[in-house]
């Protein structure tokens, strides 16, 4: 009976030395969320449709780097499509907000608590494979935090535009900083030997 992927040591050791390897990816990541907290802080009275353009510009691009990391994964592994189906959902999130920006603060807030909590389960999912000494841990905070973001829009969601930017703000910046902590984790990591099976198998 063949291992499930969670359980073949190999495809485990694989993933986490290719996702070592592109450290910076995870780095970019975390710097994207922060930048846009700091402009939702440094702007907390936009109007709701600047703050729907500007979640739209960072969902798209932080989905373009989960698409171009799960990519650059499959070079060296398989099975690496929660992490693409994370990037294709930001991206799609970020095409609709931005193709109608004029949609209600109701709608908009249900559509940011429902990103939150799929990318965030996506996230715990792709966590498991991930190993301790890697930042296992890291992520599965961050993916923590995702959900607990979306479930606390579910339950608010008629919250006042100037709180929600500040709530959309520090959700972005500790995502972010817990990435970039993450990704000078598993810059540590670079350089260790993937498993010549699944290297030829590429």
């Amino acid at each position: 009976m063949s291992l499930s992927p969670s359980q073949d040591p190999e495809l485990a050791q694989a993933r986490n030395a290719v996702l070592a390897e592109n450290w910076w990816l995870v780095a970019l990541r975390g710097a994207l969320a922060i930048l846009f907290g700091i402009i939702a802080f440094i702007i907390p009275g936009t109007t709701m449709l600047a703050l729907v353009l500007i979640f739209a510009a960072y969902s798209f691009v932080d989905g373009i780097f989960g698409v171009v990391s799960a990519i650059r994964g499959a070079r060296k592994s398989e099975r690496w499509g929660l992490l693409l189906v994370n990037g294709l959902l930001g991206i799609a999130i970020g095409i609709a907000a931005a193709l109608w920006p004029g949609i209600t603060v109701l709608a908009f807030v249900f559509m940011v608590g429902a990103w939150a909590l799929l990318s965030g389960g996506l996230l715990l999912a792709a966590a498991f494979g991930l190993k301790i000494s890697h930042g296992r841990w890291l992520l599965v905070l961050g993916a923590l935090l995702s959900m607990l973001y979306g479930v606390l829009l579910f339950a608010a969601p008629m919250i006042g535009a100037l709180v929600l930017t500040w709530w959309v703000g520090a959700h972005a910046v500790v995502f972010g900083a817990i990435l970039i902590i993450l990704a000078f984790r598993l810059r540590k990591h670079r350089g260790e030997q993937i498993p010549t099976a699944m290297a030829t198998s590429s």
